[in-house]
């Protein structure tokens, strides 16, 4: 363990030798790229080689970020919801191209009959909005939940387009899990049991009672003035338009608000598998690095991790994202490395999160790389502190 104190500022884990430059980096977050408190965790062939946390968890108290915080992943939940669909299909349940209406007769309403898993998970089935209300009341209940999304018509013909599915996708992979797992599970349990409780991770898509508040990382969003100057103009606003795609997809019914809590933090026993994770970067970062590495512990098959690994299918009209207003390239539930958003190898797969946090698998590097932060940044394709650590990453990999 160490500790090394710049500003008032406190970074504690360790680093393994060769790394000690991801350690410098992650100090120089808090003093020159504007850190509250984060953490960063790198697996490598099955190794913890870099495991740091530092700065406050809580800005209002200035209470410290402490070896088993968690935080709220946002988007970042989206790679751990992959995860359960990997394990489905290693297990023969799921065939990513099969049609989603195998699985679930009534998803093939109002034109969805020949959706497949495939477009689904990659956005581009036209489903990134609900035409219903959708409060937390509905999300709570699977099942009427389940009745709502298989009522939604596509906003265009499935396979044509691509649009950021910021919070509708988590719903349609828990209702597909639900129908093709034995046990009938939701996603977040069947995440709980089948991949963090093997692997002893500390992140939940199901936030428990259990978790005292002491544990959770509360988050700092960037001020009115940085939202307005530094997102992009269209982005912005298009996330003020009532009637755009993005202000629909992500600020609305339900909303990313509905995984807060005013009392406890973030909601307890609500599974939002798009964006409500609650974690730390120890145990995303463990995660990836079993996918990244043959995922022996998980019994994944070649045949899935290769298919994880492969390059993502545009849909006829490309990558151009309708609600992010820009190329982004998605396969199987993950995000995968583009020009325009780079991370790892073109093998890696993973997700970001709004304000910064990332995780994702590097099979050509055996690397599991995590970073999560509760002071939200701006940047759309790749936040500042975490493309520092993972060039200091890079460079040790490269020397190693």
């Amino acid at each position: 363990m160490f500790a090394t104190a710049q500003k008032h500022v406190t970074v504690e884990g360790h680093v393994s030798p060769g790394f000690e430059t991801v350690r410098e980096v992650f100090a120089e977050n808090f003093t020159s790229r504007h850190e509250l408190g984060g953490a960063c965790c790198v697996y490598r062939r099955g190794e913890k080689v870099v495991d740091l946390w530092g700065g406050v968890r809580n800005k209002e108290t200035g209470e410290p970020w402490e070896a088993d915080t968690m935080v709220v992943l946002h988007s970042a939940t989206k790679g751990l919801a992959a995860m359960t669909m990997a394990v489905a299909h290693s297990r023969g349940w799921l065939d990513f191209e099969a049609r989603v209406a195998t699985y679930w007769p009534e998803f093939a309403q109002h034109g969805k009959g020949e959706i497949t898993v495939r477009q689904l998970l990659a956005h581009q089935a036209g489903l990134f909005a609900f035409d219903e209300p959708v409060d937390r009341s509905l999300v709570a209940d699977l099942d009427r939940l389940a009745v709502v999304l298989a009522r939604q018509k596509p906003a265009w013909e499935p396979g044509t387009r691509q649009a950021y599915h910021a919070l509708t996708l988590g719903f349609y992979e828990g209702e597909l899990l639900r129908r093709v797992d034995p046990g009938h599970r939701s996603l977040g349990r069947f995440f709980h049991e089948e991949i963090a409780s093997p692997l002893g991770l500390d992140v939940y898509i199901r936030l428990p009672e259990a978790i005292p508040n002491s544990r959770l990382a509360t988050m700092s969003p960037p001020g009115a003035l940085r939202m307005l100057f530094e997102f992009p103009l269209t982005l912005t606003l298009d996330a003020m338009n009532r009637h755009s795609n993005i202000y629909r997809a992500l600020v609305v019914n339900p909303g990313a608000g509905v995984y807060a809590d005013r009392e406890r933090i973030y909601a307890r026993d609500l599974e939002v598998p798009s964006g409500g994770a609650v974690g730390t970067a120890r145990a995303i970062a463990h995660a990836y690095g079993i996918f990244a590495t043959g995922g022996r512990e998980l019994s994944l098959r070649p045949e899935t991790l290769a298919l994880l690994a492969a390059p993502a299918i545009p849909p006829t009209r490309g990558f151009y994202d309708e609600c992010m207003k820009g190329e982004m390239q998605f396969s199987l539930g993950f995000m995968k490395p583009s020009p325009a958003w780079r991370f790892g190898s073109p093998r890696s797969f993973g997700s970001p999160g709004a304000g910064g946090s990332l995780g994702f698998a590097d099979p050509a590097a055996g690397v599991g790389y995590a970073y999560v932060t509760n002071h939200m940044g701006t940047a759309l394709t790749g936040d500042p502190r975490d493309v520092a650590l993972r060039d200091a990453l890079d460079a040790a990999l490269d020397a190693a």
